[in-house]
């Protein structure tokens, strides 16, 4: 899975946030639920254990029928997929902050340092 997003990070690594996580990182794709949990890193069994929280809170809508196979995406006018958008954006936009600290702060003691 590699290197874990901030909103893991601040939510915790359930099946639920990663299976939303994924969604948010994909957000203008649609998905099987095969393909959700292989992106999420989850197994079948907890995907299907926790898909109908999903479905119930309006995070996740169809948006089309392949064959037998629904695909679903992240839905963009549910109010909780709104603000778990503004949350994600506001971590990063935190993360941000704080890697330009520690590079002001560096620079400001490279030159202390250079002074001396």
């Amino acid at each position: 899975m590699g290197e874990k997003s901030l909103f893991l990070q601040f939510f915790g690594y359930s099946p639920n946030f990663r299976m939303i996580d994924f969604l948010l990182e994909h957000r203008l794709e649609d998905f099987t639920k095969t393909d959700i949990a292989k992106g999420a890193g989850i197994s079948w069994a907890s995907l299907f254990n926790h898909w109908e929280a999903l479905e119930e809170h309006g995070i996740v809508k169809p948006t089309r029928t392949i064959g037998r196979a629904t695909l679903y995406q992240l839905d963009e006018a549910s109010p909780i997929v709104k603000r778990l958008k503004s949350i994600e954006m506001a971590l990063m936009e935190e993360a941000g902050g704080a890697r330009r600290e520690k590079v002001l702060v560096r620079a400001g003691a490279n030159k202390t340092a250079r002074r001396s």
